[in-house]
């Protein structure tokens, strides 16, 4: 597929594979960017990738990506710019790591994972995913409807792609209870909307990043990084957003390309 001419919006996209990812889709020449993001700094992150490209490609949007309001009016907003949209990339995710439980020494009382970070991580990891995904698909679909067109047909060409961010911690990782929950979910939700998007000519694919060099990887600690993670990584070393960009645009390119994609720089944890 041509991603040339198409729009997109990523969420998550101030910071680590989420901004990686507008960048590597601005040099292929995508029309507009819908960078989404809750924190301001977004706003600094489109200005220069506008600067970077030459060209008024990025636009910027702070707000929660769990709102409805929120995600509809972005969408809203990039129809009214360039009509439909294409691609997404819903990027935007939290870590509330811990073990899901703990033993008080004092008391003997099990000190189980607290119900409210499992909630809210899911909200943004997991909910918020699938439905600006679905967003994003529904853009088509109405086009076609405007267009009077039916069930797709091969011969059109791929109309868009949704790439889900899943994680290497999709097959379970100590400490990461609600993370792997959410990551493990998203896999369902990708072989759904799948099957059920091609209807429109739509593909939906994920995408599984080993320990990625982002700020959310970095808040783990340098030392946490070097014991915990670097040792079982076959490249010793954490993947770079860009590589992991470079593999969305990879699969977004490619239609022959589909389900899901482990680009974890050989991680192989320990029992």
């Amino acid at each position: 597929m041509e991603l040339k001419g198409k729009t997109a919006v990523i969420t998550g996209a101030a910071s680590g594979i989420g901004l990686a990812t507008c960048e590597a889709m601005a040099r292929e020449g995508v029309s507009g960017i819908a960078m989404v993001d809750r924190s301001a700094a977004v706003n600094d992150a489109a200005q220069k990738l506008n600067a970077d490209a030459g060209r008024e490609v990025a636009f910027a949007f702070v707000g929660d990506v769990t709102s409805q309001e929120f995600r509809r009016g972005v969408f809203s907003t990039m129809h009214s710019k360039f009509g439909t949209v294409h691609l997404c990339v819903p990027a935007a995710g939290i870590t509330r790591d811990r073990l899901s439980l703990k033993i008080n020494k004092d008391t003997g009382k099990a000190d189980v994972y607290p119900l409210e970070d499992m909630r809210t991580l899911l909200d943004i990891n997991l909910i918020a995913p699938i439905y600006w995904a679905i967003e994003c698909v529904a853009s088509i679909a109405e086009e076609r409807v405007r267009k009077g067109l039916g069930r797709w047909d091969p011969a059109e060409g791929a109309q868009g792609c949704v790439v889900m961010i899943g994680s290497v911690s999709s097959t379970g990782n100590k400490g990461q209870i609600s993370y792997a929950t959410a990551k493990a979910g998203l896999e369902g939700a990708q072989a759904t909307l799948a099957k059920e998007a091609i209807f429109f000519g739509t593909r939906c694919a994920i995408i599984h990043p080993g320990y990625t060099d982002t700020p959310m990887v970095r808040s783990l600690g340098e030392e946490f990084i070097k014991d915990q993670i670097l040792p079982h990584t076959q490249l010793r070393r954490l993947c770079r957003p860009a590589e992991i960009a470079d593999a969305i645009v990879f699969m977004m390119k490619n239609s022959a390309v589909s389900g899901s994609l482990w680009v974890d720089a050989g991680w192989h944890p320990a029992a």
